[in-house]
């Protein structure tokens, strides 16, 4: 079971400890991952804002992502959340950002990419940038709920890098 409370208090805490602050452009999780995020006590010292940019116009508008990358690669795919993820952090005042564009389900879904196809990127003030992909299982809600995890997840991971260095 994931336990996304648990992700976004552990998130705080690492964030804290760098004297970092987040940001997240979202897409199909709809707000998920500030929500988690804005659950958790004294979340303000360490998350400056969110974007939620579920049509392509509010991720050009909002991100600056490009109509060339939405028309040629599609909404879901690396070249779109890459954009997300820099427009986020130039946007905002944060040290690090995640974008999250997805197909939920239940329709949508293609041969390419099929229901349950996230695309994830993570971005952050020193000029770092990492892209990944997944491919979960399960209802709508439960791609959602994964996706958040792995947003969060994706967060600590990169927090906890810069912290060992």
């Amino acid at each position: 079971m994931i336990n996304i409370e648990q992700l976004a208090a552990e998130l705080g805490q690492v964030l804290t400890t760098k004297k970092w602050v987040a940001t997240a452009a979202e897409s199909c999780t709809g707000g998920g991952v500030s929500f988690a995020i804005t659950d958790i006590p004294g979340s303000s010292t360490w998350f400056n804002r969110a974007f939620i940019t579920y049509s392509n116009e509010a991720k050009q508008q909002m991100l600056s992502v490009t109509e060339q990358a939405l028309i040629e690669f599609g909404a879901v795919s690396e070249a779109v959340v890459f954009e997300m993820a820099c427009g986020a952090l130039a946007a905002s005042r944060a040290d690090i950002s995640v974008a999250i564009s997805g197909i939920a389900g239940p329709d949508g879904g293609t041969e390419e990419k099929p229901v349950g196809t996230v695309w994830f990127a993570w971005a952050d003030a020193t000029g770092w940038q990492q892209t990944r992909c997944c491919l979960f299982d399960g209802s709508r809600q439960e791609v959602r709920q994964q996706a958040i995890a792995e947003a969060l997840s994706g967060l600590i991971e990169r927090v906890k890098q810069v912290i060992a260095q």
